[in-house]
């Protein structure tokens, strides 16, 4: 069976040591992809976190959990999500990207834009995991494509996830706003509009948008989103923890089904 695509808001990393309505959601869709579409080989992660200024891949059997993120209470840190590495699924990607310059890494590991969400859908980490860096020098329509060229993988049991934020403004954030703002709220509607009824022109034209600069401030967080629908075209979409908090950050989630 196909397997879904999946993106991911993951906002802030205190997410992996919730327990809200918010993780619950997140458990329930890892639940759902298990009873539907049974146990994947391996899951293909691209994270805003891992952005470089090329393509790379993770080959490692045992990829290191990292914690790429500072200041945060001692029992973040002591979160364990070890997880194998899978390295036909490693293979498969490069052997599609032959002509993307693609190179083996395996100096970052897993980043908590992993394993901060996986801790919660998929907690026995017993499914593989690889990750694949986002290209900086990729505009939004080449990450389109090569999320298409991607998209195969599903049909041989891999799920392909990207984990980042609609909208990611550190800058700008909040600490006393639970919610979001008339910018982060504008640019996330119209966002989801956009994907719930398949306009991924209008996604991967973003910057059109009145309230762009404002969401996406750097591409890093948003273009997971891009390899996404570039991964599930002619997928229906549904949405899940569709919210914003601290002002500027949006945890709005995305499932992509195949309609076949």
């Amino acid at each position: 069976m196909k397997m879904p695509v999946i993106f991911v808001g993951h906002g802030s990393p205190m997410i992996a040591i919730s327990h809200n309505e918010h993780t619950e959601e997140l458990k329930k869709v890892g639940d759902y992809v298990l009873k539907t579409y049974g146990k994947p080989k391996a899951i293909l992660m691209i994270s805003g976190h891992w952005y470089q200024n090329e393509f790379y891949i993770q080959t490692d059997e045992h990829p290191k959990q990292i914690y790429d993120m500072y200041g945060f209470p001692k029992e973040l840190y002591e979160v364990k999500y070890e997880v194998e590495g899978y390295r036909p699924l490693s293979d498969a990607v490069m052997k599609r990207m032959t002509d993307k310059l693609v190179s083996v890494n395996n100096e970052w590991g897993i980043d908590h834009g992993t394993w901060s969400v996986l801790v919660h859908m998929f907690p026995k980490a017993d499914i593989p995991v690889v990750q694949l860096s986002v290209n900086a020098r990729l505009s939004p329509e080449g990450s389109y494509k090569l999320g298409a060229l991607l998209s195969d993988l599903r049909e041989e049991g891999y799920l392909i996830m990207g984990s980042g934020n609609v909208v990611h403004n550190l800058r700008q954030v909040d600490w006393e706003n639970p919610k979001g703002n008339y910018m982060s709220d504008g640019f996330d509607d119209y966002i989801k509009e956009a994907i719930l009824n398949r306009e991924d022109d209008k996604v991967i034209n973003y910057k059109d948008h009145k309230y762009a600069a404002y969401a996406v401030p750097t591409p890093d967080h948003f273009l997971p989103l891009i390899y996404m629908l570039g991964a599930s075209q002619g997928d229906s979409a549904k949405v899940f923890n569709n919210y914003r908090e601290l002002g500027s950050m949006a945890m709005t989630s995305y499932l992509f089904e195949s309609k076949e």
